[in-house]
């Protein structure tokens, strides 16, 4: 996955982020008292603003040396502290426990397997201080949506075309220029069963950024879990 990521990230800022959940997490990081870790930092387009908002340096971790060279080259520009570390979120390790982890932009989706995200979720739980929370959100996965695109193109600043594998769970997409990421979706049971596993537990689930209720229209999960014990 890194390699795909690798390829394009000059040109992730034209990707369409979602940008509303910036000032979802920024929130959170307001509310945290402590380290601050941002799993898949990508080019930091979260994680500056969380820095810029609480004036505080956010640790990011990323497996793609070419986005961690974007996010190093924007923080100068924004005049902000990142501590930006080469790593497999699957194998996250710190100095010292986490009050806020977040793993923004549907991210966790790149983790083929129930295993690795339990492995990533226990990794989670046990770099979190009694009190501490994690957050992500994900698709909430619509199958006809991911009929309708599959084999269609997008003539976008990024162009693809999807392809999607029922059986495998997964949606390909594919770069005109070369490359191919994959994102593998999860149910809600799938969600709060690895919370489970994790010791983890839930603090809310939302339908979006706003916080609006999570209902049969939603196209998001928008999770935040504490440590159990805090």
């Amino acid at each position: 996955m890194s390699s795909w990521y690798d390829s394009w990230a000059d040109r992730y800022a034209d990707w369409p982020s979602g940008a509303a959940d910036v000032p979802f997490y920024v929130g959170l990081a307001r509310e945290a008292e402590g380290a601050l870790v941002e799993l898949a930092v990508g080019t930091g387009r979260v994680a500056i603003p969380v820095a810029q908002a609480t004036g505080r340096r956010v640790i990011g971790i990323d497996s793609s040396p070419a986005m961690l060279a974007q996010a190093r080259a924007r923080a100068v520009e924004e005049g902000v502290e990142l501590d930006l570390r080469e790593g497999d979120i699957r194998e996250l390790e710190l100095e010292a426990p986490a009050a806020l982890i977040y793993c923004p932009g549907r991210s966790l989706l790149h983790l083929p397997t129930w295993a690795d995200r339990r492995r990533c979720f226990e990794r989670v739980a046990a770099s979190l201080r009694s009190d501490g929370r994690f957050a992500w959100n994900a698709f909430a996965f619509d199958h006809h949506v991911a009929s309708a695109l599959d084999g269609q193109h997008a003539d976008t600043a990024v162009p693809h075309t999807n392809h999607y594998s029922v059986g495998d769970n997964r949606v390909d997409i594919a770069l005109d220029d070369g490359g191919t990421g994959s994102l593998w979706w999860a149910t809600k049971n799938e969600w709060l069963g690895l919370l489970d596993v994790a010791g983890l537990r839930v603090e809310a689930l939302y339908g979006g950024f706003a916080g609006e209720p999570l209902d049969d229209d939603s196209r998001e999960y928008v999770f935040v879990a504490r440590r159990s014990g805090g």
